[in-house]
């Protein structure tokens, strides 16, 4: 059986061996040796078409995803301003994840996922549950992904008077056919395609910034209004710095609601790992990885903090209350319809289609790549057809796999009692996500007591302390899901899902090994 392309069998005495001339003229030293990008990707099939600003705005989607847009309004009403402080603190965990796989890609940047560093370092049966946990998770999200691009679709010709209810499906299976295709043209085309995705958030969010910025410096005020998307009128007010900092308490509404909040800006961030499947397809990702890692906490601290401070500095953060339905209105569509804007809600519909439609597509690029990787390990002949790429150097048959799985998408949410066991299913794997982010953190953690470990490589400070705090944080956050019995029951089958996958993955490996040393006389 080989694994693809992800060395498991990697030692510091066949680096030496592979690379005898170097090590003989850098016998001083004490560092490993940095292996050319070329020599690793010696089997790596894919295209580097993936240019610098690519890169980093595809980093950049990778935080800004429609909870901003539309669920921001639930975390303000939870904790009041300081959501604020729980954005930096969550977005400082999800760095040093970030960071962690960063180093690992940094030093073989041939892998297609940084998954493969959990399958190197903590051994296949680990690899294979996250593998293939990681690729169900990726569907799951895709078929949530498809559901919302229909609705916000939906939602946006909606505020024209234009009812296209009738016609979800096919709205979902439009969007689904051009971003496949997408995908399958050339890594350039999809990259392409995420840069302009991103820059049309970064330009709402960027005007959401700016309007604030004007509004306090003219002293505006504005009525009470009725607000598409909130029950009743919304009480006026005078946009000031003060509307943050009045009454100011670090859990106004109760320590369960502020904790409840850590949890819901966690999965805000989801796939921010996303940049940690392209660097296989990078040009120059020794210089273009670090950077684009590095520049994580600028855009949070922009993206994030900058919106939630110019949101609450506009609309008082007592203003954010929940509607009959159980839903919340888009802080967003207040600021701009306070400011003057009576199209707000059509234009933030507008935007936070183009940011599902940018989700979906990152995540049929993931699963695409993902399963490609798991054919390629696989033993199984008929798997193993999904394991190449086309004549554009993309995995083709493993991205169209992928996409016909998140076609089933309509036809589940059109029988009722399967819709609901799905829903269970889709939140079940959001809760799942966290067990991969401790493994990638515990095989970094092998990565750097290993012979692979490069001193002069994209190093982790402090990686000792720093691993374990993320890995008790992602613990935290697994523990609040079941204070809630929203997400209670999504908890429980995701322990479920670790305790019977997890466990078959590693019986299997035993008694694999069992019977290969059997094999071989031992």
């Amino acid at each position: 059986m080989t694994l693809g392309n992800t060395n498991i069998g990697k030692a510091g005495t066949n680096t030496q061996a592979a690379d005898a001339s170097d090590a003989t003229q850098n016998a001083q030293s004490t560092q490993s040796h940095i292996k050319s990008v070329e020599s690793l990707d010696k089997d790596n099939d894919m295209e580097r078409g993936l240019k610098n600003r690519h890169v980093q705005f595809i980093a950049i989607g990778g935080t800004i995803g429609t909870g901003l847009f539309l669920g921001s309004g639930k975390s303000i009403a939870l904790t009041g301003p300081s959501i604020i402080f729980v954005y930096i603190g969550v977005g400082l965990i999800m760095f040093l994840l970030m960071r962690a796989i960063g180093e690992m890609m940094y030093s073989d940047p041939s892998q297609h996922t940084f998954i493969n560093f959990i399958t190197r370092y903590l051994g296949r049966a680990w690899g294979k549950f996250a593998g293939w946990t990681y690729w169900i998770v990726l569907i799951l999200t895709g078929m949530t992904e498809i559901t919302a691009v229909s609705t916000y679709f939906v939602t946006f010709f909606g505020t024209f008077g234009i009812d296209l209810n009738a016609w979800k499906w096919l709205i979902e299976l439009c969007f689904l056919v051009a971003l496949t295709g997408i995908n399958l043209i050339a890594v350039k085309v999809f990259g392409e395609a995420e840069f302009w995705f991103s820059m049309i958030k970064i330009t709402l969010i960027v005007g959401l910034i700016v309007t604030a910025v004007v509004m306090l410096f003219l002293g505006f005020s504005y009525p009470a209004t009725h607000i598409e998307g909130v029950d009743g009128t919304v009480s006026g007010a005078t946009v000031s710095l003060t509307n943050i900092t009045d009454g100011f308490q670090l859990a106004p509404n109760g320590w369960m609601n502020f904790f409840m909040s850590f949890q819901m800006v966690f999965f805000a961030y989801q796939l921010i790992e996303f940049v940690g499947v392209t660097v296989s397809e990078t040009q120059n990702p020794r210089k273009v990885l670090p950077k684009a890692v590095n520049e994580l906490i600028m855009r949070i601290l922009i993206f994030y903090v900058g919106a939630l401070v110019a949101i609450m500095a506009i609309v008082p953060w007592r203003n954010f209350h929940q509607n009959a339905d159980g839903s919340f209105g888009s802080p967003f569509i207040m600021v701009f319809k306070y400011a003057g804007l009576d199209w707000a809600a059509a234009l933030v519909f507008f935007v936070v289609i183009t940011a599902a439609a940018s989700a979906l597509n990152s995540l049929i690029y993931s699963a695409g790549r993902h399963l490609y990787q798991l054919a390629q390990d696989s033993e199984s002949p008929a798997m193993q057809r999904l394991g190449e790429v086309s004549d554009r150097k993309v995995p083709a048959k493993a991205i169209i796999v992928s996409g016909c799985m998140i076609l089933f998408s309509p036809l589940i949410n059109a029988i009722p009692g399967i819709s609901s066991a799905f829903v269970l299913f889709a939140s079940a794997a959001s809760a799942v996500v966290i067990f991969i982010y401790v493994l990638t953190m515990l095989a970094h953690r092998r990565y750097r007591q290993s012979a692979d470990f490069l001193p002069d490589g994209f190093v982790m400070p402090a990686w000792q302390v720093c691993d374990w705090i993320a890995v008790a944080f992602y613990v935290f956050v697994y523990v609040t899901l079941f204070l809630s019995a929203d997400t209670r029951g999504s908890a429980i089958a995701g322990l479920l899902w670790l305790v019977v996958f997890g466990g078959y993955c590693l019986l299997h490996e035993r008694f694999q090994n069992r019977d290969l040393k059997a094999a071989l006389g031992k």
